[in-house]
C-alpha cells in the first residue's frame, strides 16, 4: 500500500487488534471482532462478528464444547462476519487467523464475505501462530502490512529482551513441574506457545509439547505427572468466569490427591486477556507466570488483575489475599 495514513483497518482478532494499536494504527481501525476488547479503547468500534452458538453468562465449559463440537461436525464454522456491515465500513485491509476455528472468524467465510460485498482490492493479512517466534513473526507481518517494518522489529526486540532478562534471573533457580490447564470440561492442558511461557518464566512444562494443539487429557496422567503447580487459565475465560466453574475441578475424586493441590500451589489465570492471545502481552504472561513460580525474585505486580492465588484446601475453598 502507498501511504499507512489512509488505510482502513478492520481487525478481526483480539491479539492483531492489539498490535495494531501497539504499532500506533489504532486512529485508523474501523471495526473490530465481537472478543476484541483491548486497549478499552477501541471497544467503541463498530463488531462485525458473532458466533453460531448461543451464549450465556451461566454456560459451563461442558455446554461450550459440546455446541461448537456439533457446528464443527455438521462442517460449520463456529462465527459469522456480518459481511454487510464489514462492506459498508470499506476497509482497505483486514487482519485475521488461520490457526484455530475456534478462535476467529473462518478464513474461508472471510474469503468468501470479501468476494460477494467487499472491493476486490481488500488485502487480506492471515497469521497462524503456533510457537513463540510465529507469534513475533506475526508481528512483524502486520507492521510490514501497515508500512511500519521498524516498529513492528523494534516491538520484538523489547519483548525478547525481557524474555531474556527473566531467564536469566531464573537460571539458577529450582524449577517448578507445571501443569496448564486450558479447558475444565473436558480436560485439556495448555499447548502452542504456552510451553515456551512457562520455560522462560523459569519453569518445566508437562503435558503438552511447544508448537502443537493444545491436547484433551485424562485425569490419570495428570495424576501421573503430579506437578508441583497447576495453573488453570481456560481458552477465553477472565478470572471470575473460571471461578464460577472451578468446582468441575475441586469436586473431582483425583483432584484432593495432587501434590499442588495438597501444597496449595494452585492459581487461576486470565486466560483471556494474557495467555491465550496470540499479541503484545505474552510478555505481561511471562512476568505473571514468573511472579508465580520465583515469588522470592518478582514482585506480584500483576496480582488480582492477572492472576490470584486459589487455596485448595478442599474444606475450605476461597481466594486467598495477601
Amino acid at each position: 500500500m502507498s501511504s499507512s495514513s489512509r488505510i482502513r483497518i478492520a481487525s478481526l482478532l483480539p491479539s492483531l487488534t492489539e498490535v495494531v494499536c501497539k504499532l500506533g494504527f489504532e486512529e485508523q481501525l474501523v471495526c473490530r471482532s465481537h472478543e476484541c476488547d483491548f486497549p478499552s479503547s477501541i471497544t467503541h468500534l463498530p463488531v462485525v462478528t458473532e458466533p453460531k452458538y448461543s451464549v450465556s453468562k451461566n454456560d459451563q465449559s461442558g455446554d461450550i464444547h459440546q455446541s461448537i463440537t456439533e457446528l464443527l461436525q455438521q462442517g460449520l464454522s463456529v462465527y459469522r462476519v456480518d459481511d454487510e456491515k464489514l462492506a459498508d465500513l470499506k476497509p482497505d485491509i483486514i487482519f485475521t487467523q488461520d490457526h484455530c476455528e475456534v478462535c476467529a472468524v473462518s478464513f474461508h467465510d472471510l474469503e468468501l464475505a470479501i468476494q460477494k460485498y467487499l472491493d476486490k482490492g481488500v488485502e487480506i493479512v492471515s497469521v497462524s501462530p503456533a510457537t513463540l517466534d510465529e507469534i513475533f513473526d506475526s508481528f512483524i507481518t502486520v507492521a510490514k502490512a501497515l508500512n511500519c517494518h521498524e516498529k513492528g522489529d523494534d516491538l520484538v526486540r523489547s519483548i525478547r529482551n525481557r524474555f531474556k532478562i527473566i531467564r536469566e534471573k531464573t537460571s539458577n533457580q529450582p524449577k517448578p513441574e507445571v501443569v496448564s490447564i486450558e479447558w475444565m470440561d473436558p480436560l485439556m492442558t495448555g499447548g502452542n506457545w504456552m510451553p515456551e511461557l512457562i520455560e522462560i518464566a523459569g519453569g518445566i512444562n508437562r503435558l503438552s509439547t511447544a508448537g502443537e494443539h493444545s491436547p484433551w487429557i485424562e485425569w490419570d496422567k495428570i495424576v501421573e505427572t503430579n506437578p508441583d503447580i497447576i495453573l488453570l487459565l481456560p481458552c477465553g475465560y477472565s478470572i471470575p468466569k473460571t471461578l464460577q466453574e472451578v468446582d468441575n475441578l475441586t469436586k473431582a475424586e483425583p483432584w484432593k490427591h495432587l501434590k499442588a493441590v495438597q501444597n496449595n500451589q494452585v492459581y487461576i489465570l486470565d486466560g483471556n486477556q494474557y495467555f491465550n492471545r496470540s499479541g503484545p502481552r505474552i510478555e505481561e504472561s511471562v512476568e505473571i507466570l514468573a511472579q508465580i513460580f520465583h515469588p522470592q525474585l518478582f514482585e506480584p505486580t500483576l496480582k488480582q488483575s492477572g492472576w490470584i492465588h486459589f487455596d485448595q484446601n478442599p474444606n475450605n475453598i476461597r481466594l486467598i489475599h495477601t
